[in-house]
């Protein structure tokens, strides 16, 4: 790792409160925007030769990522770490098109396919408390619509568990949701059957080891499972969370009340519910109609 890049990173985390994943992926960016121009510009790359970058540099950055296979979306997320890297170096970022992202729907998966996919996961578990730990963990992504990182940094302090539930978000926002009781029972299950003590200061969701329990390790168990089950490729944990929200707006939660419970910063990122709720019910219409 470069120095620049690594200070980069300290900086997202420390000064603009990012998450360690923002952080990890912007760093990366970072990474082959100056390992790039070592080998554009044929030597060290500095905050001086930074302020020296043009349209061109830029250009031919983006142009050599996409011939390694980089698609619009994922360029246009390396346009940006690049751009706040040269930001934070002091360097102004020559002006570039991002290129055109078309919006993807989220695909929610039905009631009864959430419940399960949960219960199929936590069948499958090698010992019954890491049983009773996934289906705690997968039942907040579906019944309290928290992120897979927002459920694994929970910790001890958080119980004992009351009718809601204090969630620290993006940009260490912190949020009030709501805890159903099958939520809070599924929690207390696991606690009681935990092997490992809860401590306020550490997870409360622990790996097999006693460690913090880690995303990777959740989203291999759901891949999994979707296979068995016949679910879609996009059945993810993050799609347990789009559930909920569809869930919640088909039945009349208003767009403001949805935007403060999956904690959006943005009533943009929240509207894209209204489309994923008029396209499944277009999928009842063509399903249902005699002349569809």
């Amino acid at each position: 790792m470069t120095p620049l890049a690594h200070d980069f990173a300290q900086h997202l985390l420390r000064d603009r409160r990012r998450s360690e994943h923002t952080a990890r992926a912007y760093r990366a960016g970072a990474e082959r925007w100056i390992g790039f121009l070592q080998r554009h510009w044929g030597g060290e790359v500095d905050r001086a030769a930074l302020a020296r970058v043009a349209a061109t540099d830029l250009r031919a950055f983006l142009a050599q990522r996409r011939a390694e296979g980089l698609s619009n979306a994922s360029a246009a997320r390396e346009l940006s770490a690049v751009r706040a890297f040269l930001a934070w170096a002091g360097a102004a970022a020559p002006r570039t098109k991002a290129p055109r992202v078309k919006k993807g729907v989220p695909r929610p998966i039905a009631p009864h396919e959430a419940v399960a996919l949960g219960r199929h996961v936590a069948e499958e578990a090698a010992e019954p408390w890491i049983g009773a730990r996934d289906w705690a963990v997968l039942l907040l992504l579906y019944g309290a619509g928290l992120r897979i990182g927002e459920a694994l940094s929970l910790t001890g302090a958080v119980l004992p568990l009351g009718e809601t539930l204090a969630v620290t978000g993006k940009r260490a926002k912190t949020r009030i949701v709501p805890l159903l009781p099958a939520v809070r029972d599924a929690i207390m299950a696991y606690v009681a059957a935990s092997p490992w003590p809860v401590r306020r200061d550490a997870a409360l969701f622990r790996g097999a080891k006693g460690g913090p329990l880690s995303p990777g390790i959740v989203r291999v168990k759901v891949q999994a499972a979707r296979a068995t089950l016949g679910l879609g490729e996009r059945t993810t944990p993050h799609a347990l969370r789009h559930s909920f929200a569809t869930h919640l707006l088909g039945r009349g939660a208003d767009l403001r009340q949805l935007q403060e419970l999956l904690g959006h910063a943005s009533l943009s990122s929240t509207q894209v519910y209204t489309a994923v709720d008029a396209a499944h019910l277009m999928d009842v219409y063509r399903a249902a109609h005699p002349r569809a």
